[in-house]
């Protein structure tokens, strides 16, 4: 059932353009506009952590848009299934798992942009912290869509909650970013791997904590979406 939901979500012209256009215009087109902005907030981005966060941040924004799209668009097919016998839980791990293999996608595909823009110091580190990006999105993705109905309000609240995230991470502000940023755990390992520093063990059970917490949370969704009308 997984990859029934997989090659539901590649069937639409709009998951394909997000995959393959979106990594590519954070990377090369954005990376200076997040330098520049980086100035004038205070913040202290070089040339390739700017890059390295466009890939973060374009694997974080398809992840979060997939993720709300495959609890708000399947809602009623995933109440049916659940229904006939499926049952809620086998749904949502069926959804999660179509959900997280999308979200990898996304990340290969930024990590990819990313290696033809610059030399990678730390290609390991550079895409746990990707993939980090992605999962918490899902997660994030996930919740809007269990949350909110309608497709044009969801999609506004997920890219509203991805701009204020960009604008007060680590790199974009003073200091080390908001603590309020859903994404820093992520953005602390792929800026020092940007670098070509590595990361403290506390960075890296942070990203961990999150991601799994994301897809926790994500899972919830979309059982909680799935259940039956009594």
């Amino acid at each position: 059932m997984t990859i029934v939901f997989v090659r539901e979500q590649l069937r639409a012209p709009l998951t394909l353009a997000l995959l393959v256009t979106l990594p590519f215009l954070f990377v090369v087109a954005a990376a200076g506009v997040l330098g520049e902005f980086a100035d004038a907030l205070g913040g202290s981005l070089l040339a390739d952590a700017a890059t390295s966060l466009g890939a973060g941040w374009s694997a974080a924004f398809v992840a979060g848009t997939l993720g709300f799209f495959q609890v708000n668009s399947a809602r009623d097919a995933d109440r049916r299934l659940s229904i006939a016998g499926t049952g809620p839980l086998r749904v949502a791990v069926a959804r999660i798992g179509a959900s997280v293999a999308l979200a990898l996608l996304a990340a290969g595909a930024a990590y990819i942009a990313l290696a033809l823009k610059v030399d990678i110091a730390h290609p390991w580190h550079t895409g746990a912290a990707i993939i980090g990006y992605a999962l918490v999105y899902l997660g994030l993705g996930a919740v809007v869509g269990c949350v909110v109905r309608g497709q044009l309000e969801g999609s506004l609240t997920v890219a509203f909650i991805f701009l204020l995230d960009v604008f007060s991470g680590p790199g974009m502000t003073e200091g080390d970013g908001s603590p309020l940023s859903i994404s820093r755990s992520a953005a602390d390992v792929l800026i020092a791997a940007a670098i070509g520093n590595g990361s403290p063990g506390r960075d890296w059970v942070e990203l961990v904590a999150w991601a799994g917490g994301a897809l926790i949370v994500a899972l919830g969704a979309f059982a909680f979406t799935a259940r039956g009308r009594t």
